[in-house]
């Protein structure tokens, strides 16, 4: 009876006593099988928190940010490069992820140590890539700038661009009034993205150039980042006609100011139709004509002009011409460029600005290609419209 009595003894310490925390147990979820059968299973402890970047991996892309992920939470994440730099990083609203602000350096090593609420840890030591090439772009107008609703925004490289569609997702265009507008290849080296139509006069124009970090082709990365901004001003445009050999100048489309012109010799060096772009404006000038192919014993020239305002990358100004004063108004004999009195040229440089509109008509000089550097609004939206997708250069 005694050893009775012990034993329900016993059973009853048992189970009034506590259990230690090392040994409790996860809760359990009662289930029943297809028989009404009810059965216990243990809840599955959360998963350890997920780094984006795989342990040992290696040539990561600086420019993509490292992301940590926990379904617990996350109680701390750091990451450190291997001279012990933290790198800038926040963590979302609720502490479930975690993603890097500042852009990773070129073959550097980092480690990722992750924590989540649950006492979970994992820890990833990657090394980034270490480029043959960097890819610099050169972005203009000048920041700052007020210019012409014919402006474009020109990007030059100092390599040339084999994956032109990578490239375009690194560039981001935003205007102040949701100006459509599309890509446009020169060439393996110049990129430019202009509106469908002339911009409106007051536009506020943001570029974003973000190519640091980004894998461009075989050993080929992104180099700094740029970011530009500009203003659309006033609609100024000229109109030549070669039908008078006048020069037009419009402001928002009332007559500023005409004047007489001569333009390239009539089935010779006939200046082409078409819409060109005010470019560089240079108060003195030597016009070398060897710089666009005109040898000297060919017919070629170096003259030294005053103020010569840029229309073209194939070398037509509109300049001061002493030699032409006979002929403003009356023939052409130039080499293409649109001749003008000093005091003519002189007004227009300072009235015209960079990204200005200047249409050419009545030549029989064809159309100025849209491949030249400014010529870029003779080619039809429809081509230009497609970035990658269309033509990308002749």
């Amino acid at each position: 009876m005694v050893r009775g009595t012990a034993a329900i003894a016993l059973a009853a310490a048992l189970a009034s006593c506590t259990i230690g925390e090392e040994h409790r147990l996860e809760p359990v979820a009662h289930t029943t099988d297809a028989a009404g059968v009810e059965k216990t299973t243990e809840k599955a402890s959360p998963r350890p928190p997920k780094v984006s970047v795989a342990n040992g991996a290696t040539g990561v892309e600086p420019g993509e940010p490292v992301k940590v992920s926990s379904a617990a939470g996350l109680s701390a994440v750091s990451m450190k490069n291997e001279d012990g730099k933290e790198v800038l990083a926040e963590f979302n609203e609720d502490k479930s992820g975690w993603a890097t602000t500042e852009a990773l350096g070129y073959g550097r090593k980092y480690t990722v140590e992750a924590r989540d609420t649950e006492g979970q840890k994992v820890v990833s030591t990657f090394t980034t890539a270490t480029p043959s090439t960097t890819l610099n772009a050169y972005v203009g107008p000048l920041d700052g700038s007020t210019v012409g609703v014919a402006q474009a925004v020109t990007i030059r490289f100092d390599a040339p661009v084999k994956d032109t569609k990578a490239v375009e997702k690194l560039i981001k265009v935003q205007t102040s009034n949701d100006t459509d507008g599309a890509f446009f290849w020169l060439d393996p080296y110049e990129l430019r993205w202009r509106p469908k139509e002339y911009w409106e006069p007051g536009t506020e124009v943001k570029v974003d150039v973000g190519m640091y970090g980004h894998k461009l082709g075989d050993g080929v990365y992104g180099g700094d980042d740029t970011h530009i901004g500009f203003t659309i001003g006033d609609k100024v445009e000229t109109v030549v006609d070669n039908y008078d050999k006048m020069l037009r100048v419009y402001n928002n489309g009332a007559l500023v100011k005409e004047f007489p012109v001569s333009l390239g010799t009539d089935n010779k060096n006939d200046t082409p139709n078409g819409t060109y772009v005010v470019g560089d404006e240079n108060e003195k000038l030597t016009m070398d004509s060897r710089t666009y192919g005109l040898a000297l014993d060919a017919g070629g020239y170096v003259t030294g002009v005053d103020y010569a305002t840029q229309l073209s990358y194939s070398g037509i100004y509109v300049h001061s011409a002493p030699w032409a004063i006979g002929a403003l108004g009356s023939y052409n004999q130039s080499h293409g460029c649109i001749n003008a009195s000093y005091d003519n040229a002189k007004w227009y440089q300072s009235y015209v600005k960079r990204g200005d509109p200047v249409v050419v008509k009545n030549t029989a000089g064809g159309t100025l290609t849209p491949y030249d550097g400014l010529g870029y609004w003779n080619l039809d939206w429809e081509q230009r419209s497609g970035g990658s997708e269309a033509p990308l250069y002749e």
